[in-house]
């Protein structure tokens, strides 16, 4: 028997208009991680209020998304500790990527003083990503 899932009892715009079908194993993959932002009121006010501030579009079903997650972590608080990294499933609350005009998973938004600075979609390397933050971070919390 196939089971549909609608997330949050509304309809899927765009691509994702069409009903969910997963399989009974991945469901209860669907968790919600630890910085997660669920609402756009959410991921403005990490935007605004955080000098530097990474969001992390990612799919429960995406194998990049899976094995990318915990790199960008690192980067994030090995190398960049003042930055705020928020995640937000594309899956769970697909009106989310659609406003920020994300198309793909895993997609990597790179925010200074509210404007966005970097964009990375899809196939991301981490030293790439690492050496176009440096400089702007480094701008910004020049101690």
């Amino acid at each position: 028997m196939r089971k549909y899932i609608i997330y949050n009892g509304n309809s899927m715009s765009g691509i994702l208009k069409q009903l969910l079908l997963l399989p009974p194993q991945k469901q209860n993959r669907i968790i919600m991680l630890e910085n997660e932002l669920t609402t756009l009121e959410q991921i403005e006010k990490h935007i605004s209020e955080e000098p530097a501030a990474m969001v992390y579009f990612y799919n429960d079903n995406c194998a990049p998304c899976h094995s990318l997650r915990p790199k960008v972590i690192d980067l994030v608080k090995g190398e960049f500790p003042k930055m705020k990294l928020a995640f937000v499933n594309t899956l769970k609350y697909p009106a989310l990527p659609a406003r920020f005009n994300v198309f793909a998973n895993p997609t990597l938004i790179t925010f200074f003083d509210g404007r966005e600075y970097k964009r990375e979609s899809k196939y991301i390397s981490i030293p790439q990503l690492a050496e176009a933050i440096e400089r702007p971070y480094s701008l910004i919390f020049e101690n």
